[in-house]
C-alpha cells in the first residue's frame, strides 16, 4: 500500500503543474486550507508561507484538491480490492499507480470488479473457455472445427459454441484497459456529435432547429451548442449520437479493437475474430463509448456555462457602486402601480409609496407630485428605476417631474438599474425579517434603491442563480455551480472589505472566517451595545473566538474608531510593523494615512521581520497610502435616448449608449432602453477577431451600440460595436462558413443571431440563446 506521505507529494506535484507553481508551495496552501483558513485569507495574509499564491490559483488548487483526494482514495479502494481476490500482481499494481484519472483507474479495475452474471460466464461454465482460447491460439485451426468438439447438452450446437466463445472473447476486450485507452484516444480526436430531429417534434421544437439536421467535431463544439442540443435531447425533440467522423469511421473502430487481438492475416481464426471485434465494437464498445464521450461532453460544457455564470457574477458584485446616498428606489408596473421606497445615506428604510400614473387609474399628477414631495423631504439624490415593464415610461414620468422641481434644489441623477432577482428576494425569509411590517411589492423598491447604492451589498442577500447572469444555469450541475458562485461571492465580498458597523448579517455571512451563525451574532451584539468601536473588541462577540477573528479582522472596516488601522486592511497581527513605518517617518499615523509622498521615500525591505515578509510589507505600505481603498471602478451610468423607448422605435444605423447585461459565450446582451436586450454578436463586438467575448466587455460596463438588424415580431435586435457598423460582419462570417446552417445551404443564408428578451431573466437568456444562436 502506498504510503500517505508519498500520495499527499504526488497530489502536491500534480496541482504544482496545473497551476504553475512548485511542490513547496503547494504544500503549504494545502496546510492552511485543511486548517480552515479561507482562500481569501490565505491569499491576502499568508502570502509568505505560500509563495505569494493568488486567489485564482488557490480556488483551483483547492478544487483540484478534492478531485485527487478522491482519485487516491479510490486508488487505495482498487488495490484493496484485487489484493483481497488474490490476483495483484506487479506489473497491475504499477499500472494502477500510474493512472492519473478516474477513468483510467476503472478501466484497469474493470475485470477484477464484481459484476452480475454475464453472457461470457455461462459460456465459461458451458465449459467454452477453452474454445475461445484454442481460436486465440491457433489461428490455422477452422473455429468451426474447434468448435463441434464442445458440442454438449448445455451447448447444442456448433454456432451456440461459437457464440459463447465470441461472448468470451468480446468480454476480454470490453474490459482491456490499453484497448479502452486507445479507442478513448481516437474517438476524442475523431468522432463527431450528431443530432437528428425526431420525427413530428418539428413545431414544438422549433426554437431548437438549429439542431434539426446537426453535426460537427466532438472536440470543437461550443459549450452553449452543446447545452442547447442536450436540452432539446431531454425534452425529447432531437436525438443524439456520438460516432467517428465519416463513412470508413466505423470500420477504423473495428480495425484498432481488432488490433488487440492481433488479428493480421487472413487465416480461418483471423477472420473469425476480426468478425468478433467487429461485433463488439458494434454492439458493446462503440455504446459504452458514446455514453462516455457525452458525459465528458456535458462535464465539459457544464464547467465552461459555470465559469461563464462566475464571471458575469464577479462583475456584477464588483459594479461600481453609486455610493452612500439618500435614494429612491422606483419599482415600475402599470396595473399595480409603481412601487417607491426611499434609502437613505446608510440605506436604511425612510418612506414607501405606490403611484399610478398609468392606466386605468392613470394619476399622472398625483404620481408626480408624490415624487417630488419624496425627493424635498428626504434630499434625494439618485432614483434607481427598475428595468422591468414600464421602466421607460416610468423613467419618463421621472423626468417630467424633475422639471418641476423649485429652482434651487439640486436635481436627483435618475439611473435604470436591472431588478433581476429583486422578486425573488422581495418574498425571501431574509426580506421578511428585515421588513416584517412591509408589503412584498415595496421591499423590491427598497433593493433596488440600495444596489444601485452599493451593488455587492445588496445583490449577496440574493440567491446567485436568481440574477440570471449565466447561461443554462439550471442545466448545470447545481453542487458544483453553487460552491463556484459561492466562491465567486467570498472573493467579492473580501477583496472589497466590509464596513462592521454598517454591514447586514447577510453580507458579513460572506466575509472569511464568518458564517451565517457570526454574522448574526456580529449584528446581535452590535444592536445590544452600539457600534464596535474597534477590532479587538470582536472577540467579545459570542462564539467569535481567536481563530475566526484571524481569518476576519483583516476583511473588516471601521471607520473613525479608535485605531487608525482598522480603517484600512492592514490585519491586526500586522500593527506592530506599520506602527513601525509610522515612527520612520515622524508622523501622527492619522495624518501619514494617504501621504504617498511620505511614504514612498522608505524601503519595504528595512521593515522586513521574521515573521513578516517583503510582500507583506509592501501590501502595508500600500494601504497607508490609500487606506480602506475600493477596487471597484467610479460610477457611471448609460443615457438612453430620448424618444427611443420601445423596439418598434428602433432603425438600423442608430447609435445608442446602453449597459451590458449580461455575457455569453457568443455575445453580450446589452440594454439600451427598449425593454429588449440587444445582441451584440462575438463577431461585432470589435473590429478584430474575438475568441471569447469577456475579452472585451463586462457586465456592467458602459458601452455605444449601432443598431444593425430589428425583427419587431421576434423580438429581436441585433447590435454592433465596430467601428466600420457592422456592414461586412455578414460577409466576414460568410467567409469563415459561419453563416452555413447546419443542414446545409448557403454560407451566409442564415441571419446573425440577436437577442430576444430581456437578458437578465432566465427564461429570456435561454430563449435567446436557443433561438437566436447560429454556428460560429
Amino acid at each position: 500500500m502506498e504510503d500517505p506521505l508519498d500520495t499527499s507529494q504526488r497530489i502536491a506535484r500534480t496541482i504544482a503543474e496545473e497551476i504553475g507553481a512548485k511542490p513547496q508551495q503547494v504544500n503549504a496552501a494545502v496546510e492552511l486550507l485543511d486548517g480552515g483558513a479561507t482562500v481569501p485569507f490565505v491569499a491576502r495574509y499568508r502570502k509568505e508561507v505560500t509563495g505569494g499564491l493568488d486567489d485564482t490559483q488557490l480556488r483551483k488548487l483547492a478544487d483540484r484538491l478534492d478531485y485527487l483526494r478522491e482519485l487516491e482514495a479510490r486508488r487505495v479502494a482498487i488495490l484493496s480490492s484485487i489484493t483481497e481476490q488474490g490476483k495483484l500482481t506487479d506489473d497491475l499494481s504499477a499500472a494502477i499507480a500510474r493512472a492519473e484519472t478516474k477513468a483510467e483507474l476503472e478501466d484497469i479495475y474493470l475485470p477484477y470488479k464484481p459484476k452480475r452474471r454475464t453472457k461470457a460466464m455461462i459460456a465459461r461454465e458451458n465449459g467454452l473457455g477453452p474454445l475461445a482460447e484454442a481460436i486465440l491460439a491457433d489461428r490455422a485451426a477452422d473455429p468451426e472445427t474447434l468448435a463441434a468438439g464442445y458440442v454438449t447438452e448445455a451447448v447444442p450446437t456448433v454456432k451456440d459454441a461459437l457464440t459463447g466463445a465470441r461472448d468470451i472473447v468480446a468480454e476480454g476486450l470490453t474490459e482491456n484497459a490499453a484497448l479502452l485507452g486507445d479507442l478513448r484516444a481516437f474517438m476524442q480526436k475523431e468522432a463527431e456529435i450528431v443530432a437528428r430531429v425526431v420525427p413530428g417534434q418539428e413545431e414544438k421544437g422549433a426554437k431548437y432547429s438549429d439542431y434539426f439536421a446537426h453535426s460537427e467535431p466532438w472536440s470543437k463544439i461550443a459549450s452553449h451548442r452543446a447545452l442547447a442540443i442536450l436540452r432539446a435531447a431531454n425534452e425529447g425533440v432531437v436525438t443524439i449520437d456520438i460516432a467517428p467522423a465519416g463513412e470508413d469511421g466505423g470500420k477504423r473502430a473495428e480495425a484498432i479493437v481488432a488490433a488487440a487481438l492481433a488479428t493480421r492475416g487472413t487465416l480461418p481464426g483471423d477472420q473469425w475474430l476480426r468478425a468478433a471485434a467487429g461485433w463488439t465494437w458494434r454492439v458493446k464498445l462503440s455504446t459504452s463509448m458514446m455514453l462516455e464521450l457525452l458525459s465528458d461532453l456535458r462535464g465539459r460544457a457544464h464547467e465552461e456555462a459555470i465559469g461563464v455564470f462566475a464571471r458575469n457574477l464577479k462583475d456584477l458584485l464588483l459594479a461600481a457602486p453609486a455610493g452612500a446616498r439618500a435614494t429612491l428606489g422606483l419599482d415600475p408596473g402599470i396595473r399595480t402601480g409603481v412601487k417607491a421606497a426611499v434609502v437613505d445615506a446608510t440605506g436604511k428604510l425612510m418612506a414607501t409609496a405606490t403611484l399610478y400614473p398609468f392606466p386605468p387609474k392613470s394619476d399622472l399628477v398625483g404620481a408626480e407630485a408624490a415624487l417630488l414631495a419624496l425627493i424635498a423631504r428626504h434630499g434625494v439624490e439618485l432614483i434607481a428605476i427598475g428595468n422591468g415593464t414600464a421602466s421607460r415610461e416610468t423613467e419618463r414620468l421621472v423626468a417630467e417631474a424633475l422639471k418641476r422641481l423649485p429652482k434651487g434644489v439640486q436635481t436627483p441623477t435618475k439611473v435604470v438599474v436591472s431588478e433581476a432577482g429583486a422578486s425573488v428576494y422581495s418574498a425571501s425569509e431574509l426580506a421578511a425579517k428585515e421588513f416584517p411590517d412591509l408589503d412584498v411589492s415595496l421591499r423590491g423598491a427598497v433593493s433596488i434603491a440600495r444596489r444601485l447604492q452599493d451593488p455587492l451589498a445588496e445583490l449577496v442577500k440574493i440567491e446567485p442563480k436568481s440574477i440570471g447572469v449565466g447561461q443554462y444555469q439550471h442545466d448545470v450541475d447545481q453542487y458544483r455551480l453553487a460552491k463556484s458562485l459561492e466562491a465567486v461571492v467570498e472573493d467579492a465580498v473580501n477583496a472589497v472589505g466590509v464596513d462592521l458597523n454598517t454591514a447586514s448579517a447577510a453580507l458579513l455571512t460572506h466575509v472569511s472566517g464568518l458564517g451565517p451563525g457570526l454574522a448574526e451574532a456580529i449584528v446581535a451584539h452590535r444592536d445590544a451595545n452600539g457600534p464596535f468601536r474597534s477590532r479587538k473588541t470582536l472577540l467579545d462577540v459570542s462564539r467569535l473566538g481567536p481563530r475566526a477573528f484571524e481569518q476576519c479582522a483583516g476583511f473588516l472596516r471601521i471607520r473613525e474608531g479608535e485605531e487608525p488601522l482598522d480603517a484600512s486592511a492592514v490585519h491586526p497581527e500586522a500593527y506592530d510593523v506599520a506602527r513601525r513605518i509610522v515612527k520612520a517617518c515622524g508622523r501622527d499615523i492619522r495624518a501619514l494615512m494617504g501621504d504617498t509622498s511620505a511614504l514612498r521615500k522608505l524601503r519595504a525591505e528595512d521593515f522586513v521581520t521574521g515573521s513578516f515578509g517583503l510582500p507583506t510589507v509592501r501590501d502595508i505600505l500600500a494601504e497607508l497610502e490609500k487606506p480602506g481603498r475600493d477596487p471597484r471602478p467610479s460610477f457611471v451610468t448609460a443615457t438612453f435616448a430620448e424618444g427611443v423607448e420601445d423596439i418598434k422605435d428602433l432603425k438600423p444605423g442608430m447609435v445608442l449608449e446602453g449597459t451590458v447585461t449580461n455575457v455569453a459565450a457568443f455575445g453580450a446582451f446589452v440594454d439600451i432602453g427598449v425593454h429588449q436586450d440587444g445582441l451584440v454578436h462575438v463577431s461585432q463586438l470589435a473590429d478584430r477577431f474575438v475568441k471569447d467575448p469577456h475579452e472585451v466587455v463586462k457586465a456592467g460596463d458602459v458601452v455605444k451600440v449601432r443598431v444593425t438588424e430589428v425583427d419587431v415580431p421576434r423580438k429581436r435586435i441585433g447590435l454592433t460595436m465596430r467601428k466600420d457598423g457592422g456592414t461586412s460582419a455578414r460577409e466576414d462570417k460568410a467567409l469563415r462558413g459561419e453563416g452555413q446552417r447546419p443542414g446545409g445551404g448557403k454560407p451566409g443564408a442564415a441571419k446573425r443571431p440577436m437577442s430576444t428578451g430581456p437578458a437578465p431573466s432566465q427564461g429570456a437568456f435561454g430563449a435567446a440563446l436557443m433561438d437566436a444562436l447560429k454556428k460560429r
